[in-house]
């Protein structure tokens, strides 16, 4: 769709992306639509993406991944699912892969890698983050959640709100004070899991959107977490969430892009087939005009994704770089989803359409891994130092 070529990609990614996209054409976009009605995926696709090394891709192989370092390929899987207009899982899956695994990865004992990757990489456990809470959402040094070092164990007591993959999850990374006193300097990160007592979950949200996405409410009392679940130092959970944050914002970023080029890509194809006042409606000079606003400036953030990529690959993205990406993206992904529904008419207020769910499920995004307001302020703070 675009005119300038995409240069990131070798032929090897290339072939990636077919198998992706024929796998996502085979065992996702058939099934979405009773997932949205279930409000989440099934286990079962969780297992076959794992069997076809789709989970996890960057895990050493020891643990039983691919060992796959480059990130083009986790980028790739991402705007494939946004490509196939699939939200919910567009969401979910990169979250367990990109946003929760590097957390265990990165700063887990190895007691914790051994016991959760594996699981994680077959699909068999699938992971979910918990920071939000009822009371906290972007200001996550308001957290109230607690985790008091009894010796031999932590006893966490708390509760989060808005989780992906919330209802299904068998892992979750928590988010809670080791010492309520320190505010940032308190927090630390632990890994929970199902079968700790005292960890339950609630019923999935009734949400606007994002209906194939089992997000809900998750409760801890006095569950024990062994020493081992801690993931790295005491009171460093702050900078690791810090740390880690420029990829999931980035990947929100991704999944925007493409889940605006799937709206958009399905609007060329119904304008040129619906029929008004004796023409189709690409006919008229106002829709043309449209189509070609929201190809320049998805062109445009298509390029800058593929940059960023490029840059995240080399270890030069930063915090201010990933802000800018899922604030300017999400951004466009609402601007592009409310136009297409305009250029449909009525039937783009109908849940039918793939557009009316595109326009639904785009606006979270601006919210949800930080608003979009926090993002600005974290891209001013770089520059105005």
């Amino acid at each position: 769709m675009y005119n300038v070529p995409r240069m990131i990609f070798s032929e090897e990614h290339d072939l990636f992306r077919q198998s992706v996209r024929d796998f996502i054409a085979k065992e996702i976009s058939p099934n979405n639509a009773d997932w949205e009605k279930n409000k989440m995926v099934s286990r079962e696709s969780w297992k076959k993406l794992g069997e076809n090394g789709f989970l996890c891709m960057q895990a050493p192989e020891e643990f039983g991944g691919l060992g796959l370092t480059d990130f083009r390929y986790n980028a790739i899987f991402t705007e494939e699912l946004g490509l196939s207009g699939c939200s919910g899982p567009a969401i979910g899956y990169p979250l367990h892969s990109d946003i929760v695994f590097p957390y265990i990865m990165h700063y887990g004992t190895e007691a914790a890698k051994t016991k959760y990757i594996p699981g994680m990489i077959s699909g068999d456990l699938i992971a979910a983050v918990a920071m939000t809470e009822p009371g906290a959402g972007s200001d996550l040094q308001a957290i109230r959640s607690t985790a008091e070092d009894k010796g031999d164990h932590y006893l966490i007591n708390g509760s989060k709100t808005f989780i992906t993959n919330g209802y299904l999850c068998d892992v979750v990374v928590v988010a809670a004070k080791t010492d309520p006193s320190l505010g940032a300097k308190g927090i630390s990160l632990f890994v929970v899991d199902k079968d700790m007592t005292g960890f339950s979950k609630g019923v999935p949200f009734e949400k606007v959107g994002l209906h194939a996405q089992d997000t809900c409410e998750l409760f801890f009392e006095d569950v024990k977490v062994p020493k081992e679940n801690l993931l790295g130092k005491v009171g460093e959970g702050f900078k690791y969430l810090m740390t880690e944050l420029a990829q999931e914002r980035l990947v929100v970023g991704l999944a925007a892009i493409a889940l605006a080029e799937s709206a958009f890509l399905s609007t060329v194809d119904y304008v040129k087939s619906r029929p008004a006042f004796g023409k189709m409606v690409s006919d008229f000079q106002n829709t043309r005009f449209k189509i070609a606003e929201m190809a320049a400036k998805l062109e445009q953030g298509r390029i800058y994704a593929d940059q960023l990529v490029s840059l995240h690959n080399a270890g030069k993205l930063d915090s201010a770089m990933a802000s800018a990406a899922k604030y300017l993206l999400t951004e466009l992904q609402c601007s592009v989803s409310d136009e297409c529904v305009q250029l449909h008419g009525g039937y783009g207020y109908m849940w039918e359409y793939s557009v009316a769910r595109a326009f639904a499920d785009a606006r979270v995004q601006r919210i949800y891994a930080g608003t979009n307001e926090i993002m600005k302020e974290l891209i001013a703070r770089k520059i105005l130092k």
